[in-house]
């Protein structure tokens, strides 16, 4: 047997620490999920990885510029969500949530982040609150992880800088959020920018 361990991350150097941490306690890239906001174009312009068809592909070089020497982040490819807008992603909950995965046609594939998330063990609650991090800015890690390494792997993420996941939620509803919808516009890089810096290790 196995869980589906999930954390939201503020900043994506934090979630691809975290990553490279598993990995190196010999959690394979096969098991581990990753996705990442790119409103900004932080990891790289969209428009870079859309082939003559108007085909969202994944883009070569993207794992490399994002220090993926191997595993995981070298897997990085651009992918348009419902709901999430432009984001960078790879592994098995990206390509749940795409419907097809990485490389799959159309400017914003279909599936949908909430329900790959429940797919995967969370709750209700929890999916929309990860869903609605990563439109907000933030980067979700994902682990299956056999039931006998659980708390080894839950040791070293804790180590990390996750968010609180329920403290989160309850920001956001405090704010007047109650759901994510994947219908509403995606937020634009200069709400990105200022969700991000809310956060920030010198504001809190």
């Amino acid at each position: 047997m196995s869980k589906t361990i999930t954390h939201l991350f503020d900043n994506y150097a934090d979630a691809s620490a975290a990553v490279c941490e598993l990995e190196a306690i010999g959690i394979s890239h096969d098991d581990l999920s990753i996705v990442a906001n790119n409103a900004d174009k932080h990891h790289g312009d969209h428009d870079e990885g859309i082939n003559e068809d108007g085909d969202v592909t994944r883009g070569v070089s993207t794992g490399a510029v994002l220090g993926g020497a191997g595993g995981l982040l070298a897997g990085l490819g651009l992918l348009a969500i419902p709901g999430l807008g432009p984001i960078v992603a790879a592994g098995w909950l990206a390509a749940t949530a795409a419907g097809a995965g990485i490389g799959a046609a159309g400017g914003a594939v279909t599936g949908g982040i909430v329900g790959a998330l429940k797919n995967a063990g969370h709750s209700d609650d929890d999916a929309h609150v990860y869903a609605e991090g990563v439109r907000r800015g933030g980067t979700l890690l994902s682990a299956k992880v056999p039931d006998d390494r659980v708390q080894e792997v839950k040791a070293v993420l804790d180590r990390t800088r996750v968010v609180d996941i329920q403290e989160r939620g309850r920001v956001y509803r405090e704010s007047g959020w109650s759901t994510f919808d994947e219908n509403v516009p995606a937020y634009s890089a200069d709400e990105v920018a200022r969700e991000r810096a809310t956060y920030a290790p010198d504001r809190l």
